[in-house]
């Protein structure tokens, strides 16, 4: 934790306007829109917002930004507050909405425009587009920028009574058209809305923009350090611009940091939004996503997400994380306290043929093998048994470590064992393999001109039960996706495989926990189960095997 603090540019800010006691008391939080879910990006600055928080004795708030009635749900809102106490993180003091302050925020609108820098103005979205001009090209004034402060007070009263349609009319800041930050182009202030808001009804037609809520919201707060990303970094000016125009007494500062993105995924709502939509994954939370619900349905936990946040850091530059290194900090929080277990994929039956029917061999295993505190459980070995029909060639492959066709291999924690033949039906389907095994092989060391090299794990068929088992990969072919409008033309066709294998019988009466390794597999997560089926989904695969 130390190195985070340490290394983090803004803890660095924070220590140096507490020497110069700027502040009483440091006070972050974190302002969630609720228009979709939150995602591994939103973990980032959670997990910054509050850290400052309780590192500086300090308070951080949870406030809904909730200016745009028309892309948010209270579903929003209750899954935004379900990810946060399902993250362990505790906000100070009653949620925080924008709505609370839209009448401060009307208040300072008027003050703007009879301050001569507010002006109601009569283009549409795309003339204000058109008009703004861009990087290259400087913006032109609109025709409607020159209004009297009277014309403009009147409109804008009328805008809130409703008088006119959407679109029609907004209130925007009067800067300076042929600014070099597109943004100082007298941006939008006020836009007409007729939806009706989960806070405040109908109350309001007319609602801010977030460059003009998420100011003063922060103000009104006490809010010390404005943290947001990289992206808004141009908006600071307005934000200053507007705080400084408005007899606010408290002044929050905005600092920008990077952006956090991983490969192979995305977490823009829109795009989100639209790959629902298209069925091309189920909802929200389907664990192929890096939203919070998803990650918690693959079977992330919140100590492997804080562990990712810590490691990663907080810089300025922008940059891509590897999928690796996110699936790499689940498995160190895992790998030392799940418990190890057997389980088959895709099963291939073995028949041992000098094994009797009527007999059965109880092996005592452990739970872990590098960790023999967690204890030890009964496995049995018997005539027929599954092994993974990856684990079996007919043919000796170059470097093919596992059972072959007139060959040996170990069975995990078991014995020895050699294919004689194989049993197919007519259309050329294996039915099962021929096996002998090797009754004082249980436990011993092989002479070194009978050398087995491979091991492979196994179930026994009479003490398994059948389980689905969901192998998620990348959602998309490319790295990089962020860039990209065509998101459906690099989908990865194969992001979702579907095994109906077994586990073993006992394996859910005798663990009361979700996660386990599956040896040779991965870590999995018990997603369901209910009646018969008992669904796994898999987290992150282990190193691949010979």
């Amino acid at each position: 934790m130390y190195n985070y603090y340490k290394n983090n540019f803004i803890f660095r800010i924070i220590d140096n306007d507490i020497k110069q006691k700027k502040y009483d008391m440091i006070c972050t939080r974190f302002p969630p829109e609720p228009n979709g879910y939150l995602h591994i990006g939103h973990i980032k600055s959670i997990y910054l917002n509050f850290l400052i928080a309780k590192h500086y004795k300090g308070k951080c708030f949870l406030r809904i930004d909730d200016t745009n009635p028309s892309t948010e749900n209270v579903q929003y809102i209750k899954s935004i507050i379900k990810d946060l106490k399902w993250l362990g993180f505790k906000w100070d003091e009653e949620i925080k909405y924008s709505s609370n302050y839209f009448n401060l925020m009307y208040k300072y609108a008027i003050e703007l425009i009879n301050k001569n820098l507010a002006y109601v103005d009569q283009l549409n979205i795309n003339d204000i587009k058109n008009y703004r001009g861009t990087l290259l090209i400087p913006g032109e004034n609109s025709p409607y920028r020159n209004r009297s402060k009277q014309e403009n007070l009147e409109l804008f009263e009328k805008m809130r009574l409703g008088y006119f349609p959407e679109g029609s009319m907004s209130l925007r800041a009067k800067i300076n058209m042929k600014s070099k930050v597109i943004v100082m182009r007298d941006p939008v202030l006020y836009r007409i809305k007729f939806k009706k808001h989960h806070q405040t009804n109908k109350k309001w037609c007319i609602y801010p923009t977030y460059d003009f809520s998420h100011c003063i919201s922060d103000a009104i707060e006490g809010i010390t350090h404005s943290l947001c990303t990289l992206e808004f970094q141009d908006n600071r000016l307005l934000y200053n611009w507007i705080l400084n125009n408005i007899s606010i007494g408290f002044h929050p500062k905005q600092y920008e940091f990077s952006k956090l993105q991983i490969e192979y995924n995305i977490t823009s709502k829109r795009k989100i939004n639209l790959l629902i939509k298209k069925k091309i994954v189920n909802n929200w939370n389907d664990p192929r996503l890096l939203t919070i619900s998803g990650l918690r349905k693959k079977g992330y936990t919140p100590s492997s997400l804080k562990e990712f946040c810590y490691r990663i850091g907080v810089t300025k530059q922008n940059n891509i994380i590897e999928k690796s290194f996110l699936e790499y900090c689940i498995k160190f929080k895992l790998n030392k306290i799940v418990p190890r277990t057997m389980a088959i994929l895709r099963p291939l039956k073995i028949i041992i043929s000098n094994f009797s029917p009527e007999q059965k061999i109880k092996l005592s295993i452990p739970n872990h093998p590098n960790n023999l505190n967690m204890g030890y459980k009964n496995i049995y070995f018997t005539k027929e048994i599954y092994i993974d029909i990856l684990d079996f060639s007919e043919k000796k492959k170059k470097n093919y470590k596992r059972l072959v066709l007139g060959k040996k291999v170990r069975l995990r924690y078991a014995f020895v064992i050699k294919a004689n033949k194989i049993i197919k039906d007519k259309h050329g389907n294996i039915l099962y393999i021929d096996c002998n095994y090797y009754k004082d092989t249980l436990g011993m060391k092989i002479k070194k001109k009978q050398e087995i090299k491979g091991i492979i794990h196994w179930i026994s068929c009479s003490y398994s039960i059948s389980a689905y088992f969901y192998l998620y990969d990348i959602l998309f072919i490319k790295k990089n996706i962020n860039n990209s409008d065509d998101i459906f033309s690099i989908l990865n066709k194969k992001s979702l495989l579907i095994y109906n294998g077994f586990i073993e019988k006992n394996l859910l009466k005798e663990n009361k926990n979700k996660h386990f390794q599956f040896e040779r597999e991965g870590y999995f997560y018990l997603d369901k189960k209910y009646k018969n089926k008992i669904i796994f989904n898999r987290i992150a695969s282990l190193k691949k095997n010979n």
